[in-house]
């Protein structure tokens, strides 16, 4: 029987201090939980280190400040307490999901009068999909829902409440057969999946779309610079549905999922080919060398960040 993700050993790091696991609480009234406020992260340890840990607790920062609040906590002092939860578990392999949010104290639509809370949760988990399934690729099917233009929504803020849509797309994938859904943005142009960025490989090119209001991801980064270390050629463009019959290959990354090959996009078919086979080799190497845990190509975050101070 698996473990439920309330009831297990452990301990979360709360606002300073390690908590056990079954202690970490809110109150019902939270302000995050009824309007959607949360700003979270979602990481990976490797040998016992976080992979890109400073550019994660930076877009963290990035992302609340966003949302119009600082979090009371500088990103120097976000990844030490990431690194001592880490620790405290045991991990040497595993997942983080660093979450603020605003507090109890007033409910409204306004978050003002509340307090900032800081929670970081790591648990052990090693790849989400088999050998087997990574190497026969995923399937995907189209998204009904979009993502929203930057004039409607923070998309370059990891916000809980812009998960909302991915998550009626992912249950409806799932339920339909499918391993996840593939989203348009608001001008009809393709995004990401419910969880994931995406490339595609055409006319022996690396491209994938221009975040304009969705997440640059991380490991999004991480794989544009690979590719480049190899000579390769990255575009990155805008890029239309009906591009997808003219690519050789498809394949998506993220923290969680890292490179997965996709198989199929509804009609549209793929294998795992030599481009995503490469990169996937090449990016467990990166994600265990002994400097993983920097800005790496994410270099961005960092100045960002500076600048919202």
């Amino acid at each position: 029987m698996s473990l439920t993700m309330d009831d297990r050993d452990g301990w979360i790091w709360l606002d300073g201090t390690l908590v056990p696991w079954r202690e970490s609480r809110m109150h019902v009234l939270t302000h995050a939980l009824h309007y959607g406020s949360a700003v979270f992260e979602g990481e990976r340890i490797y040998d016992g280190r976080v992979f890109r840990l400073s550019a994660h607790s930076a877009r963290l920062i990035r992302s609340a400040r966003l949302l119009d609040y600082d979090l009371p906590w500088s990103r120097e002092e976000i990844d030490e307490a990431t690194r001592a939860v880490v620790r405290a578990n045991k991990l040497a392999s595993g997942y983080v999901r660093p979450i603020a949010w605003r507090g109890s104290e007033v409910l409204g639509v306004s978050a003002i009068g509340t307090t900032v809370h800081l929670a970081i949760a790591p648990w052990a988990m090693e790849g989400r999909l088999s050998v087997q399934a990574r190497d026969a690729g995923i399937n995907v099917t189209m998204a009904r829902y979009r993502r929203p233009s930057p004039e409607t929504a923070p998309g370059h803020a990891k916000v809980a409440g812009l998960y909302v849509i991915c998550g009626i797309e992912k249950d409806r994938a799932l339920k339909a057969g499918f391993d996840d859904a593939l989203m348009l943005d608001w001008q009809g142009r393709i995004a990401e999946t419910t969880g994931a960025n995406i490339f595609l490989v055409i006319d022996g090119k690396l491209v994938t779309p221009t975040p304009h209001n969705f997440l640059d991801g991380i490991t999004r980064r991480a794989v544009m610079g690979m590719a480049r270390k190899r000579g390769w050629t990255v575009e990155e463009r805008d890029v239309m549905p009906e591009e997808l019959g003219d690519a050789s290959e498809v394949f998506l990354c993220g923290s969680a999922a890292e490179i997965v090959p996709v198989d199929s996009i509804d009609k549209h078919n793929y294998q795992a080919g030599p481009v995503a086979k490469t990169l996937m080799a090449d990016f467990q190497k990166l994600a265990r060398e002994p400097d993983s845990e920097g800005f790496g190509e994410s270099m961005h975050l960092m100045a960002e960040t500076a600048r919202a101070a």
